[in-house]
């Protein structure tokens, strides 16, 4: 590498340089490549990646009721997408049943409630499992809702060894970034590792993990941050199985990853190449991984949430446009856009179809389909591929320097870094160092038009309610405490829970009550002050 002073930080904490040249790529540049779908898979995980079969096309729905979700999804699936996207309402998602007094006034708002199997079943009404790659955005009860899904799809006399998709499922960094944890991270961990196992025997194609930067990167982390923070937790996940005495190879390749795609399109580029490589020689190096499968890092990538404004929004449909293309030309497998609304509101039907058609355009009016890996060679980006992961690397090994990426977690390292960067950002736009269209330039001055966000009726709440009691006073009492009891004494012992969790959940047991009976023996976690 040619020795130049690195130029001012800027934007996402990379410093781009005005020109770039040969002696700014390295010298082994053909071996730090490879071929595409070879080794370190630098430029790829397939060979042909997009020429013969394009990415997966998510969109992530998800509000009200199971009954309206249901709706928006065959919509979405007669419109073209090839795989849904669950988002789930908060209560939901801290394992809290609709009627609980900590779910008052969130029910249905971010996401569909989902209380039992009840819910489950007209969710995916209509929609057969075995036919569909479905995504869920689930960590804490993650386990809980994958069950609920096989047991519907059971009910759909689907196969489970067909069903395929992915839960998220990656508590660690909601105690970096995101907050929706319920169990300390031991027990966290221990699920986590239940459901590797789980999946293994049960759901062989089913992705097992979803180690998320998105998050990370949406509180305000660069993307080395993002890259890095992400990375040492799929370490940490891996650790955790082969402390259970799970083989790296046999859960490895169900691992997949989830970052986002901002709108500075060469270090997004950038930042996705590295993270292959990076996670290649992670597994081949210090696992030992055998099987080249457990060394491809396969990612979801959705578009930059926190880049959205609510000032002209329809500007945003030039960012979501730019960030895909990024999300693409890095290679990604599969791609939700956000809509252009989702600054406001939850979108709207109309919204979440042009943010689909914006893939659609992209990969049939475009020439990008047309060869693998265009970037490679660009001494801009192989420079910026290199910077990014050393940094990354660096910043490993500050992760693991506290001795795990959980101690890290508990001294508040990941979280204190990136706040510094967010606080950093937002110094650069409030000056106007970091120009935003529409918020601190080319500001319309209270002249847009008005905007009819799409609105949750208030009553939703009451008759999800209503459904739940309902749905509570149809059961066998005997059968379900029977359940339940089983549920606390593998979860005090080291069975792997997910059994009688799904028997649990068979005999009409809620997520409320299934995360209630596991905080019984493993207990609620509360931050430290180092949050």
């Amino acid at each position: 590498m040619a020795a130049m002073q690195s130029p001012p930080q800027g934007r996402d904490g990379i410093g781009i340089r005005p020109v770039y040249g040969p002696d700014d790529a390295a010298k082994d540049l053909p071996e730090r490549l490879g071929e595409p779908g070879s080794f370190p898979y630098t430029r790829g995980v397939h060979p042909s990646m997009y020429t013969s079969k394009p990415w997966t096309m998510r969109q992530y729905a998800g509000f009200a009721t199971a009954a309206e979700s249901n709706r928006r999804y065959r919509d979405l699936l007669e419109a073209g997408t090839t795989g849904l996207s669950v988002a789930f309402d908060l209560p939901t998602q801290m394992g809290y049943d609709s009627d609980a007094p900590e779910a008052a006034g969130e029910v249905g708002k971010v996401g569909v409630a989902i209380d039992s199997i009840a819910d489950m079943r007209v969710l995916f009404g209509d929609i057969p499992l075995d036919a569909v790659s479905t995504s869920m955005t689930i960590n804490a009860p993650a386990a809980v809702l994958l069950l609920l899904y096989q047991l519907v799809a059971e009910e759909q006399g689907a196969d489970p060894a067909r069903l395929r998709g992915t839960i998220q499922n990656d508590i660690l960094k909601e105690y970096i970034a995101r907050g929706t944890y319920i169990f300390p991270p031991a027990p966290s961990l221990r699920l986590v590792a239940d459901t590797f196992a789980y999946c293994a025997a049960e759901l062989p194609q089913w992705n097992t993990i979803s180690i998320s930067g998105y998050h990370m990167a949406e509180a305000g982390a660069t993307a080395a941050q993002e890259l890095a923070f992400t990375l040492a937790d799929g370490i940490e996940y891996v650790n955790c199985a082969i402390s259970a005495g799970l083989d790296v190879d046999a859960i490895a390749p169900r691992l997949s990853f989830f970052f986002v795609a901002r709108s500075t399109i060469l270090s997004e580029v950038a930042k996705f190449r590295a993270a292959r490589r990076l996670w290649a020689h992670i597994m081949r190096d210090r696992f030992g991984a055998k099987d080249p499968r457990s060394m491809k890092l396969r990612f979801h990538t959705q578009t930059a949430g926190v880049e959205l404004t609510a000032q002209q929004p329809e500007v945003n449909l030039a960012r979501v446009t730019v960030q895909a293309l990024a999300a693409v030309l890095g290679g990604t497998q599969s791609l939700h856009t956000n809509a252009y609304d989702e600054a406001i509101a939850l979108p709207t039907d109309a919204s979440a179809r042009l943010a689909l058609r914006t893939q659609q355009v992209i990969a049939n009016e475009t020439d990008l389909t047309d060869t693998v890996d265009p970037f490679a060679g660009s001494y801009a980006v192989e420079a910026l591929t290199d910077e990014i992961e050393a940094e990354a690397l660096r910043l490993i090994d500050a992760v693991f320097a506290h001795g795990s990426a959980v101690a890290a977690i508990e001294e508040g390292f990941q979280k204190s870094e990136i706040e510094r960067s967010a606080y950093e950002t937002a110094k650069r736009i409030d000056s106007g160092e970091q120009t935003v269209v529409g918020v601190n330039a080319y500001t319309l001055n209270g002249d847009e038009a008005p905007y009819k966000p799409l609105k949750v009726d208030p009553a939703i709440e009451a008759a999800q309610v209503g459904r739940l009691v309902a749905h509570r006073a149809a059961r066998d009492a005997g059968r379900l405490d029977n359940a339940l009891d089983g549920l606390k004494s593998a979860a005090a012992g080291t069975d792997n829970v997910l059994y009688p969790l799904k028997t649990a959940l068979k005999a009409g047991a809620t997520v409320g009550e299934v995360c209630g009976a596991l905080a019984a023996e493993w207990g609620r976690y509360v931050p430290t002050d180092n949050w």
